[in-house]
């Protein structure tokens, strides 16, 4: 059985989804995971935002609006008359639901249960359509089985035994609906596994059911060697391995949510990234094989904020860094990338939610610099720290202006930290640098 994430835009209009049922009614048994549509997410983080601000009046006048929107698709989408009455109600049930949010006290909770309702809606409209087309589909609640630990990770273990127990009870078809993104946590209260978290849905529950693959379907040709919003001409990508996927993944290729090759990588179940405006095109396959070495694809991560820590008594003291270690860890923060010399250590991290309470600690011994506005560019390939042409990189110092570099740290991966203004001429110049120039 394969597993097949389709996200917002396919199943953002009826002509959309017709497509996805073309490529989906083909005979073989799958789960179809899908995202809210689009548009849909935004406008219910806007609606909680209005919320938490006490603003009910304007948070009303969202829903309405929202509702509106669903109406209009519902009558477009549902023909049957039959179908349109059960699909209108359980529509008005969840728009109901939000209007009850209003007058409720504002909690993560109820945010998140805010939150959940695109995928809700998604589900059951394009379930109720594809019976309307004849086509033998059921819905599994990802709620009855999708579960999060205290740490906020997968609970692979309870998934597997709860998806097993919910297919098992529910009617055999030929095709099972369910929801990405959300999930319940440890407490039993509605989660989710944060923006773009559909495809990990996927991989989780294509490593629950050792699926033969998961397709992530988008509305691009597989995973390109730069980054299309900014470099003209890029490529797609036909192969890469788990390793240079996870890589591109974390550091800003936006195709793919950062734990997505996570939960298939340790039983090698392929993940193949596929364009639903174009399904004939090979997109990306994902998997266990390095099929080439060298520079496969750049990408690019916002929002970074640099530290340089100095500290006279750094030099030759045992323990320094995990004195530096244990603050960022205490304050839950996460650091990207690390240098290091005799007096100082430079470091990024991408969440400053707790940086002034870790600069106050590191100023009870050291000196500290903070640069923010920065990004970083990580290139991405098979053991490219050996590769013959990867000196070509270094061409890049003449023109930028950069911060730290980190290389030798993955054989797969080489960083570069710049001030965010100058991504996309960096990129630019990469591309040139890397992928158009003949090999010298």
């Amino acid at each position: 059985m394969r597993v097949l994430k389709f996200g917002g835009t396919s199943v953002g209009s009826v002509q959309n989804m017709n497509n996805v049922k073309s490529i989906i009614n083909d005979g073989d048994k799958k789960i179809v995971v899908l995202s809210a549509m689009s548009g849909t997410t935004n406008a219910l983080v806007n609606i909680a935002s209005k919320i938490s601000e006490g603003n009910k009046n304007e948070a009303s006048t969202e829903i309405n609006n929202l509702y509106n929107k669903y109406v209009d698709v519902v009558n477009e989408l549902i023909i049957d008359n039959s179908l349109k009455e059960v699909v209108s109600e359980y529509v008005s049930e969840r728009f109901e639901f939000l209007n009850e949010c209003v007058e409720k006290s504002f909690s993560q909770v109820v945010e998140n249960e805010i939150l959940a309702q695109g995928e809700l809606l998604s589900t059951f409209m394009f379930n109720k359509f594809l019976q309307q087309q004849g086509v033998n589909s059921q819905l599994l609640p990802a709620l009855d089985f999708m579960r999060i630990n205290e740490v906020k990770e997968p609970d692979s273990e309870a998934i597997k035994s709860l998806l097993d127990n919910v297919l098992t009870f529910t009617p055999e078809a030929d095709i099972y609906i369910t929801q990405g993104f959300i999930c319940l946590d440890s407490n039993g209260d509605v989660s989710n596994l944060q923006r773009g978290g559909s495809d990990y849905t996927a991989t989780i529950v294509g490593a629950a059911i050792n699926a033969e693959e998961v397709q992530i379907w988008t509305d691009i040709d597989g995973m390109h060697n730069n980054d299309p919003r900014f470099v003209e001409g890029t490529k797609p990508i036909s192969d890469l391995s788990f390793d240079e996927a996870a890589e591109l993944a974390y550091f800003g290729a936006k195709i793919l949510h950062p734990q997505t090759v996570l939960p298939v990588r340790k039983d090698g179940i392929p993940v193949r990234l596929k364009n639903t405006m174009n399904p004939p095109a090979h997109g990306t396959l994902i998997s266990k094989n390095h099929v080439e070495s060298g520079i496969k694809a750049i990408a690019a991560k916002d929002g970074i904020t640099a530290i340089k820590i100095k500290s006279g008594r750094m030099l030759q003291a045992y323990g320094f860094l995990r004195k530096v270690f244990e603050i960022f860890e205490a304050n839950k923060t996460s650091i990207d990338m690390i240098t290091t010399s005799e007096v100082a250590v430079s470091l990024t991290i991408d969440d400053d939610s707790n940086l002034g309470a870790i600069i106050e600690e590191l100023e009870t011994f050291s000196t500290i610099e903070v640069d923010r506005n920065q990004s970083i560019v990580c290139l991405v390939g098979h053991s490219i720290v050996d590769h013959k042409n990867t000196f070509k990189l270094f061409q890049i110092l003449k023109d930028v202006n950069i911060r730290m570099i980190s290389y030798g740290g993955s054989r797969n991966n080489i960083s570069l930290l710049i001030d965010t203004e100058k991504k996309v001429d960096t990129l630019q110049k990469l591309n040139e640098y890397l992928f158009e120039l003949v090999a010298i």
